[in-house]
């Protein structure tokens, strides 16, 4: 992942994109067709010293919208059952796993969370939120579950979302 400068004007669009505060901002991993940040990289320390393991943070309002609707029908359920089930698919998981704790551990090392990734890597799958913004800031083929995220996002019947098509903007 190139790193992306984060610009005042990003800032104050992460500021409406979230509607609170923000809090160790990095880089903007991802941006959609619009120009607008989808996904933030975060320091793995907050500035208060929290540890905070979530390295790639989804914030384009649609595709968060997207991935809270796969959430609410059970897909994360579905993906766990098939890590217990599919040994190719788990490794590939457990693999997605440790590029993103190489990918935290460039950034900083911090001990409290050291072995920890996010979104339940590397066992289970916890948020699809992060699986998919894991894979738009690391590109396709590092994450197979945060692919497939991002592939039943753009399918959704009701307000589909990919990074091509998002038309949200700025208030």
């Amino acid at each position: 992942m190139d790193e992306t400068t984060v610009t005042d004007a990003d800032l104050m669009t992460l500021r409406d994109q979230l509607g609170r505060p923000l809090r160790g901002v990095r880089a903007v991993a991802a941006r959609c067709a619009t120009g607008h940040p989808a996904v933030v990289e975060t320091e793995p320390r907050l500035p208060d010293g929290t540890p905070f393991p979530t390295v790639y943070y989804l914030t384009c309002p649609r595709a968060v919208a997207a991935a809270s609707t796969l959430e609410s029908l059970g897909v994360m359920y579905e993906l766990s059952a098939r890590l217990d089930e599919d040994a190719a698919l788990a490794d590939a998981y457990r693999a997605a796993h440790e590029a993103y704790l190489t990918d935290r551990e460039k950034i900083g090392h911090v001990e409290e969370i050291a072995g920890v990734s996010a979104g339940g890597m590397p066992s289970r799958v916890k948020c699809l939120h992060v699986l998919a913004a894991h894979s738009l800031a690391a590109g396709s083929g590092v994450n197979p579950l945060g692919d497939e995220a991002l592939e039943r996002m753009a399918a959704l019947e009701d307000k589909p979302w990919t990074p091509d098509t998002c038309t949200w903007r700025p208030a």
